[in-house]
């Protein structure tokens, strides 16, 4: 046994307490606990030198996770007034390895042969997160609930991916950068309704390509993120409505700009685009409601907007299609007409059937768009329009866009596109 005495000062004096006795035991189990948690913070230390002195340098060997809303990867630098080119939206907390910073963008290395760009902005340093030699997948679950149908993939880390659409067959088709397969078994339930077959292929050594090929023809929509403990990445897919009719849909439609963002400025008349945007959008819920039909508006006034909140407002709602409206400019006077635009394959079907009903207001063609960089084009949860309805550039069109005819019109041609674009699945 250790005896030793405790001295406390009171009042300025020293008093002597009570002698304390400890075993050896005890004071041996401390000193090691000790000794551990000193071990620790030296290797938590020698772990993070290298990437802090790294990170000072040129960033390479840095480790990040993407944070906030809607992060997404480029493919390069290149800009226009859409931004950088998007190769995709990802969730949060997908991890990544920098290899280099420009400006406010890192570039990230998502496999060995395949990199792109992220905003600074829409990341976190992981300083003591080294990169793993390799990452495995696991099993695979492919099933339905009462909404959608899923594949569920489990992974070590939280990886990065990207999804293309493709039609003729109708698939989903996701990468998953820096996964090696370990998968010997892919489960597959009775419950599912819209996935016909899924499968993968490793097509390089650390990248598994996702193949979810649907029984419909028409893409209505996937959402793709890792679930709450981070292991599985889940892809959910939306089942085609089982009745066709358009007074069974939910649609949303967006008023484009609106608050600080005004959007174009008419030629002669000077209106701002944001309000004519909305009144058009006011036509259209109109028509849709007296139709019986189920509406949700991203704005209904003039109000302040960012494209991070409609997406999210949207989500939330979970439509099945969003039509947004918008009003075209040109540094051109003589450039007029309407068109539509559509980022993925899978949704041109719907902006070519609205496209050839606007053309009957003998409007001049203004095209029928694709790949498109806007914010709204982007989510692939729901087939999406967007719809430019002419030039406030354009004299004659200017003039149309301030007649309210003009806009019950549009409404109704909108209203009719969407409707033959369901009937050709039928």
């Amino acid at each position: 046994m250790l005896i030793f005495s405790v001295h406390v000062k009171h009042n300025g004096y020293t008093e002597k307490e009570t002698p304390h006795c400890l075993p050896w035991g005890f004071l041996f189990k401390t000193g090691l606990l000790y000794l551990q948690q000193m071990k620790k913070v030296l290797c938590s230390f020698l772990l993070c030198f290298p990437l802090i002195a790294a990170a000072q340098d040129t960033t390479k060997m840095m480790m990040i996770q993407t944070t906030g809303k809607l992060p997404f990867l480029k493919y390069g630098l290149g800009q226009d007034r859409l931004g950088g080119a998007k190769m995709t939206y990802l969730d949060t907390g997908i991890v990544m390895r920098v290899v280099d910073s420009v400006n406010t963008d890192y570039k990230v290395q998502l496999s060995a042969h395949h990199f792109a760009y992220i905003d600074k902005a829409a990341t976190q340093w992981l300083p003591c997160k080294m990169p793993k030699p390799y990452y495995l997948t696991s099993s695979w679950r492919v099933y339905g609930d009462d909404r959608f149908d899923y594949v569920t993939i489990s992974l070590d880390e939280r990886l990065p991916y990207r999804s293309v659409q493709q039609i003729s067959p109708a698939r989903i088709v996701v990468d998953i950068f820096g996964a090696t397969s370990n998968t010997n078994w892919i489960s597959q339930f009775g419950s599912v309704k819209e996935i016909k077959n899924a499968w993968y292929e490793q097509i390089e050594d650390d990248v598994m390509r996702v193949f979810i090929e649907l029984k419909h023809a028409q893409h209505w929509g996937y959402h793709i993120g890792y679930d709450s403990t981070g292991q599985k990445l889940v892809i959910s897919v939306k089942r085609q409505p089982g009745d066709l009719k358009i007074r069974k849909l939910k649609i949303a439609i967006d008023a484009g700009h609106g608050g600080t963002n005004t959007g174009a400025t008419g030629i002669t008349s000077n209106i701002k685009e944001k309000e004519y945007t909305l009144k058009i959008a006011q036509a259209v819920n109109k028509l849709l409601k007296r139709k019986r039909v189920a509406t949700y508006m991203t704005r209904e006034k003039d109000t302040t907007l960012g494209m991070p909140e409609r997406v999210e407002m949207l989500r939330s709602e979970n439509p099945h299609l969003l039509i947004s409206i918008h009003l075209n400019s040109s540094g051109n006077m003589t450039v007029k007409g309407t068109s539509t635009y559509y980022r993925y394959i899978g949704f041109r079907s719907l902006s070519q059937a609205i496209l050839r009903r606007m053309l009957e207001l003998s409007l001049a063609e203004a095209g029928n768009v694709g790949g498109f960089n806007f914010s709204l084009n982007g989510p692939t949860d729901y087939p999406n329009c967007l719809v430019e309805v002419a030039f406030l550039s354009n004299v004659e069109d200017e003039k149309r866009i301030l007649d309210p005819r003009f806009h019950n019109a549009v409404a109704k041609k909108i209203y009719k596109g969407i409707k033959d674009w369901l009937k050709e699945m039928k």
